[in-house]
């Protein structure tokens, strides 16, 4: 049994609709998210890192409801992503703080419905480098956090995770290869 917060939980029953209404996981999903993380963040107020804390959720939340509908959860994660970090951005997020949230969410939800967790780590990273390269801040920075959230957020889950997400990491071609390598320690 998935044991989601109430945040994810409500997420994920809205996106399940989302995605089934309409058919696809690409725009609307991203749109979908990003208000939903824009209302969750104007809700509480003043931005600051505890608070962002409910972006992590509504990231595994929307995780939760991609799988739930059988759809790819490649495409999925890297469209949360998107969408998340844009509205994370949108009400004063830091990239970094919004990076953060966003893939160790990912990752997060993954484990929690049973995904590959190596493949979404590798999406929420290249949707975390997309949003930001689309919002105009540091990729390379962005792409730097990503990776080391990854990596940690895999870490946490056990061995074994962290092990196939630093060796999807390390042979995904739509990634900085130069960044991916310093982040995870190869040469």
């Amino acid at each position: 049994m998935i044991l989601l917060s109430k945040h994810a939980q409500d997420t994920k029953n809205i996106l399940v609709n989302v995605i089934k209404g309409t058919g696809e996981i690409g725009v609307a999903l991203q749109t979908a998210v990003k208000d939903n993380v824009i209302t969750a963040l104007t809700s509480v107020g003043q931005i600051t890192t505890t608070a962002t804390g409910v972006v992590s959720d509504i990231v595994s939340g929307a995780i939760a409801a991609v799988y739930q509908t059988g759809t790819s959860l490649t495409t999925g994660s890297k469209n949360i992503a998107i969408g998340a970090i844009k509205g994370a951005l949108e009400v004063g997020t830091t990239s970094i703080d919004a990076t953060q949230k966003v893939v160790s969410g990912a990752i997060k939800g993954a484990a929690e419905v049973g995904g590959d967790v190596a493949e979404v780590a590798v999406s929420s990273v290249e949707g975390a480098i997309e949003a930001a390269g689309a919002a105009g801040v540091n990729t390379e920075e962005v792409a730097k956090t990503a990776v080391m959230t990854a990596v940690k957020a895999a870490d946490e889950i056990g061995t074994e995770a962290g092990g196939s997400v630093r060796k999807a990491l390390l042979s995904a071609a739509s990634l900085p290869k130069d960044v991916v390598k310093a982040v995870i320690g190869e040469k």
